[in-house]
């Protein structure tokens, strides 16, 4: 099966940077959408960014022009750039894959175990 593997969390001041990256595996598999989600304590998970398999873009607009998604589809790796990070980002970091098996066709949505990010003031 699919399998979704995020690295690059931690712990960084407010103004600092991140960059997370997402490793798919799976050769039995066409990506198309991929995309980072987050949630905080006590709060819904919600949509960060998206990148669609053409290289279209989608960010929440409370990351807008700070943080950017990325892709290299050959590598099957999906990245988002944190810059002048918040408090407010503190999050465990899901990323998020729009798959179908070459085999069957059948659609599937796979999602990583999640990264911690906290941001300190």
């Amino acid at each position: 099966q699919m399998q979704l593997v995020e690295s690059g969390g931690g712990s960084v001041q407010a103004g600092g940077s991140l960059r997370l990256s997402c490793a798919a595996s799976g050769i039995i598999f066409s990506i198309s959408a991929m995309g980072w989600y987050r949630q905080a304590p006590g709060k819904q998970r919600e949509l960060v960014a998206v990148i669609a398999s053409g290289g279209s873009t989608n960010y929440a607009d409370s990351v807008k022009g700070r943080f950017t998604i990325s892709r290299d589809n050959a590598r099957k790796m999906v990245y988002l750039q944190m810059v002048s990070l918040k408090p407010e980002d503190t999050a465990v970091y899901y990323c998020n894959a729009h798959s179908t098996a070459l085999i069957t066709g059948k659609p599937l949505i796979s999602w990583g175990q999640g990264t911690q990010v906290t941001v300190s003031s």
